[in-house]
């Protein structure tokens, strides 16, 4: 489990994996440093507090991080797949007939 902040909700979502958009408004998240457990753990005073300064966006960049190995999910790998046309090579076997119109894929 993982904390998120939502800029244009202003709350804290607690969602399972390193999610890049709000699941309510679909705006872009900032993942939080803090661990699912330390937020559990805090009162309700504690809480709002945390979340005023989620809401400062100075106090948002050092309580933010980066997800670093998004683009070694399936998410990410199969938005590159949607998004980048196939790439086709084309290229002439020196030791093979040339053959009209052909075209080789890799």
């Amino acid at each position: 489990m993982y904390l998120h902040y939502c800029k244009r909700c202003h709350r804290v979502h607690i969602l399972n994996g390193h999610k890049q958009f709000c699941p309510r408004c679909q705006s872009v998240i900032t993942e939080l440093k803090l661990s699912y457990m330390d937020y559990v753990s805090m009162d309700k005073l504690t809480r709002e507090s945390f979340q005023d300064r989620c809401a400062d966006e100075e106090q948002l960049k050092k309580l933010g991080t980066t997800y670093r190995m998004y683009k070694y999910s399936k998410w990410y790998k199969e938005l590159q797949r949607q998004l980048l046309p196939p790439v086709i090579h084309t290229c002439t076997a020196v030791d093979r007939a040339q053959m009209e119109n052909a075209v080789s894929m890799i």
